[in-house]
């Protein structure tokens, strides 16, 4: 049986946004700065945080700003062409796996912070405005990265929705597009959370006073 031509294209515009996402910035930026394969040291993650750790902040923000401006690409680009609400979610659940599964580092990705914040972007730039100034708060007063971020995954859905009521015309397929993100991000998270739990986790600048 044949398979629709539209089908085709979806299945393409989905594989096409995880091989985006499955682009390491971490990996390609360290190459190129002449530095160690960030997944050999450290804590073995390909994102901007373990290349900072290197000490070349060069390297980091383009990883953070490339890692980043994938994520907003892919859902930009199906913007333009523009697809579904549905498919659109699709896209950006897409790159964002391809970010934390990338199948050019057999499977083995980042934590999604910063893809996912690109995905925001694209969908609304308020929202990521949201999420960057919840972000800010959280990391001045408690001082801890992850946490930042976790909360930000968690309160973004409903910044979209809350938001949909208000400024922006908001839909359910990229809510729940949201929604899976940040369930990822804390599964991802998991290490973090525990030693958030154990008081283990390092807080932001601890490393420069040691």
């Amino acid at each position: 049986m044949d398979i629709p031509q539209n089908t085709l294209s979806l299945l393409g515009m989905l594989l096409t946004a995880y091989l985006i996402g499955s682009v390491s910035f971490a990996v390609v930026f360290s190459k190129l700065f002449g530095l160690q394969d960030p997944r050999t040291y450290g804590s073995g993650n390909p994102g901007a945080t373990n290349v900072l750790r290197s000490g070349n902040k060069a390297a980091a923000a383009l990883t953070l700003i490339g890692d980043a401006a994938k994520g907003w690409f892919a859902v930009w680009m199906a913007q333009r062409l523009e697809l579904s609400p549905l498919v659109i979610a699709c896209v950006a659940i897409a790159v964002f796996i391809g970010h934390l599964y990338p199948i050019f580092l057999r499977f083995k990705g980042g934590k999604g912070v910063a893809t996912a914040f690109g995905v925001m972007l694209a969908v609304q730039p308020l929202l990521a405005l949201a999420a960057t100034a919840t972000w800010v708060i959280i990391a001045v007063f408690f001082r801890f990265s992850s946490l930042a971020a976790l909360t930000c995954a968690v309160f973004a859905p409903f910044y979209y929705f809350f938001g949909g009521m208000l400024v922006w015309q908001a839909h359910l397929p990229i809510g729940v597009a949201l929604i899976t993100i940040a369930i990822f991000l804390l599964y991802r998270h998991k290490a973090n959370i525990q030693r958030l739990l154990n008081g283990t986790e390092p807080r932001i600048g601890a490393g420069k006073k040691t």
